[in-house]
């Protein structure tokens, strides 16, 4: 029996109906039409599907619908607020950060996670945050070097073009794997695996302003 529950996502409220087995990537996807949030393994282990929830990143595949309500859910259409680039897209442009494209949502919400929480991270931090996000084409150098090329300057700590509060303060929130969220699986087990959260104890899973403008979508 399908369920009515209310999603915010990019600071839009949106009241819709889901089955109760509907996955999170499939209501953005299918219900929302927010398309940049994309399907590949379905099973939590390329990072195509990422997206935060109250500021960490998560695997959307991962995650039942129903399950999110309540909490803050941003997805990559809704990075820019102006219309422009933000310094983070503009750098994975400029270093040549994109080939193919189809990680680079994925990729771009995790950084942002990361630099939310560490403004100045090493290069080994950057690709420890990112481990759970595979790419096929660029050997993911470029990309380290794109977010390395951000970290820490005026536009990701101060906020760009009068924007308000740092990328830190605003993704800043509680914690995914607080009680009620469902299906929140952990990046991959493997030595260096990045930090994705950890579905609660019990849960479902299917392996065992912000710089987000308020419209659903870049402007």
């Amino acid at each position: 029996m399908r369920q009515r529950i209310a999603l915010e996502v990019n600071g839009k409220l949106h009241e819709l109906e889901v089955e109760p087995d509907e996955l999170l990537v499939d209501t953005l996807r299918e219900g929302l039409d927010l398309r940049g949030t994309k399907k590949g393994c379905g099973t939590g282990d390329c990072g195509a599907c990422t997206v935060l929830l109250d500021g960490k990143p998560v695997n959307s595949c991962l995650v039942l619908a129903a399950s999110a309500e309540g909490l803050a859910i941003h997805t990559i259409e809704g990075l820019s607020g102006s219309g422009a680039l933000e310094p983070l897209q503009a750098a994975f442009v400029r270093l040549g950060a994109i080939q193919c494209g189809y990680c680079t949502p994925g990729m771009l919400l995790a950084a942002y996670a990361l630099l939310a929480e560490n403004p100045h991270p090493t290069a080994e931090q950057v690709r420890h945050a990112l481990a759970g996000n595979l790419c096929r084409c660029t050997g993911y150098q470029k990309i380290v070097e794109a977010i390395l090329a951000v970290a820490g300057t005026e536009g990701i700590e101060r906020g760009e073009r009068g924007a308000g509060p740092s990328l830190r303060s605003r993704l800043a929130g509680p914690q995914v794997g607080a009680p009620g969220v469902i299906g929140v699986a952990s990046r991959r087990g493997a030595e260096g695996a990045g930090p994705r959260s950890h579905a609660p104890a019990g849960a479902w899973s299917a392996r065992s302003g912000s710089p987000f403008n308020s419209r659903g979508g870049p402007a």
